[in-house]
This record gives structure tokens, C-alpha cells and sequence, in this order.
């Protein structure tokens, strides 16, 4: 269709939501057709963010901090971005839904339906829960708060679930992302016979503060132990997700955008079979510390010796970690 036609049925359309973006789909379209694929990109985003609130373009207005809550919540400033975590595809593409539903909040809530925003995160140390909220974050353009837990939990039990909902009237009030992590440390499940009537109440109050809310952003908790969980927490969540070890797929993709700044005398992939069981961070380690070996022999490439020697140093943390489980369970 002549571009002119298409200008024409675009300013027809506007106010007519469906039809409005239907034609701007035709002209994102066209452009892709023309290989403009750097404007195509600008305007999908574009419209993607007709209709979003200022106050989820990364603009928002900073509340002033309540003094109660202050000493429980720390702001990060994100210093990652997609391009630092690697994702299996059935999380890439539940992220990406999830950033979608966002950015088209109030067009959802026109017809009824409610917006995904309170998120629970499971698995292992290291697959990158902390590193996901954390570009997650950053994408939506929200800020990205912690909460410190050792200071939430206080040595008057009385007061961790008053604490608890200073922490929840925050993310109540202000657009953010509020992290969580090791959730499991303040719900854990009230059918342990371990645990006493007051860290009941505390699990109570959790039950609902995370029930009633609904936060201008998200709500992200955490957690490696997800079997410790009080069973009735998981309905309380809109979605869980589901962090593993890498498998052997991700692993090659990890080595080769570990070493994409630094020349390398030898093909990563090779070990990738041997490195299967390793969370990101602990092949993290191994590359950094195969770098290090490398500037601090006087070489100017990571060469086979170096990888070896930190896969060997990896190898040793992983048994005497793997021992020290045994100790604890025997």
C-alpha cells in the first residue's frame, strides 16, 4: 500500500484503539520488508509504550523514603542489561510476555483482567534470580529495591511482621521493582513443628500482605529452598519461575560471551560436557579466574593451561562443598 494511503488510514484510526494499531503494524511491516530493520524495532517499541503511564518510562516520581521503612529497603542502581543473562526460551519468552503485559497495563485493566505483578523465583544458587530481577528492573524502567532481610527480621519478633508491612505499605506507594531474596528466610512453612507461634503469626501477616497487595510495579521474592515454603504461599503469586543449571546448550553460549573481549588460544566448547552441573556462577569464577591466570603469567590470551587450572581450583570448591552437604545430612 503507497505510504500516503497508510498515513491517511492512520490519522482515520486514531481513537480506535484496534484499528489504530493494526495500521501502524502494516507500516512496521513494510519497513521490514525494506530491511529498515533499526526503525522497525524503534516503532514496535513505540507502540508498545502508546498508552503506558509516565510513571513506568523510567521517569517516576521517587516518593520520599517513609523513615519506618528506610533501614529495610536499599535501592540498587542496575548496572546490567539483557545482554548479561542468559535465559532458557521458556523464560525468555515468559519475560517477554510479562514486559509486554506492563507496558500495555491499562489496556488490559480496560477489559477487566488483572496485570501479572507479584513473581516468585525458585532454584538452585547462582542461575541468575538475583541478576533476572535485577535486569528486569532495568528493562521495565522501574528503580530496583532490596529488601535487607537481617535487618527486616528483627530480634523482637513482635516487630518482623509490623516490619513486614512498612516494606509492603512501600512497594504499595511506589512504582518499583522490590526484591526479595532468600524469601524462605520469613515463610517458611507453618506445618514444621520447629517452628514456634511467633514466626506463625509473622508467615499470617506475609499470607496477607501479599494477598491484598498490588504494587505499582513488582513484586519479586526469591528463594533456593522452595520445598521450605508455607504451601499456601504459591497461589499468592501470579507466576512462578523456574531457574535451573545451565544445560549443555547455554553452557557454550556462556563461555563464548565470557571471553568476547578477550582472546582465547583454545576452543571453550571442548570442555563445555565437563562443566554440565556448574550453576552461571560458579562458570563465572572459572573464567574470571582463568583470565587472571592469564595477565598474571604475562600472556596476552587465555591459552588451555589457564582454563584447566581453573576448572581443576572449581573442581576442589565443588567436592568439598559436596562433602560438607554429606556432613550435614548424615
Amino acid at each position: 500500500m503507497a505510504r500516503g494511503e497508510l498515513v491517511k488510514k492512520l490519522l482515520a484510526s486514531y481513537g480506535h484503539d484496534d484499528e489504530f494499531r493494526a495500521v501502524v503494524e502494516q507500516i512496521i511491516s513494510e519497513e521490514e520488508g525494506k530491511n529498515n530493520r533499526v526503525l522497525a524495532r524503534s516503532l514496535r517499541k513505540t507502540l508498545e509504550n502508546i498508552g503506558v503511564p509516565q510513571k513506568n518510562r523510567g521517569l517516576s516520581r521517587l516518593v520520599s523514603f517513609p523513615d519506618e521503612a528506610r533501614e529495610f529497603i536499599q535501592r540498587i542502581e542496575p548496572k546490567h542489561g539483557p545482554q548479561d543473562i542468559l535465559l532458557s526460551q521458556e523464560n525468555t519468552e515468559l519475560f517477554v510476555g510479562l514486559i509486554k503485559e506492563f507496558r500495555q497495563a491499562d489496556r488490559i485493566r480496560r477489559y477487566g483482567l488483572p496485570v501479572r505483578s507479584k513473581l516468585l523465583f525458585c532454584g538452585p544458587p547462582g542461575t541468575g534470580k538475583t541478576l533476572c530481577a535485577e535486569v528486569f528492573a532495568n528493562e521495565i524502567g522501574l528503580p530496583f529495591f532490596h529488601v535487607r532481610l537481617d535487618s527486616l527480621i528483627s530480634s523482637y519478633l513482635g516487630e518482623t511482621a509490623t516490619n513486614i508491612r512498612k516494606t509492603f505499605e512501600f512497594a504499595r506507594r511506589q512504582p518499583c521493582v522490590l526484591f526479595f531474596d532468600e524469601f524462605d528466610a520469613i515463610a517458611r512453612s507453618r506445618e514444621e513443628s520447629s517452628e514456634h507461634s511467633e514466626l506463625r503469626r509473622v508467615v499470617n501477616s506475609l499470607l496477607i500482605f501479599i494477598e491484598q497487595i498490588e504494587p505499582g510495579g513488582f513484586l519479586i521474592a526469591a528463594t533456593n529452598l522452595d520445598g521450605y515454603l508455607d504451601p499456601a504461599l504459591w497461589r499468592r503469586f501470579d507466576e512462578i519461575i523456574w531457574f535451573d543449571e545451565p544445560d549443555l546448550a547455554m553452557i557454550k553460549k556462556y563461555l563464548e560471551h565470557a571471553f568476547r573481549n578477550i582472546k582465547v588460544k583454545f576452543d571453550c566448547n571442548r570442555y563445555a560436557e565437563k562443566l554440565q552441573g556448574y550453576s552461571f556462577a560458579e562458570l563465572e569464577k572459572i573464567c574470571t579466574h582463568s583470565m587472571k591466570l592469564s595477565i598474571l603469567s604475562g600472556n596476552n590470551a587465555v591459552s588451555d593451561a589457564h582454563f584447566r587450572r581453573a576448572m581443576r581450583d572449581a573442581s576442589r570448591r565443588m567436592m568439598r562443598k559436596q562433602k560438607l552437604k554429606e556432613q550435614a545430612t548424615s
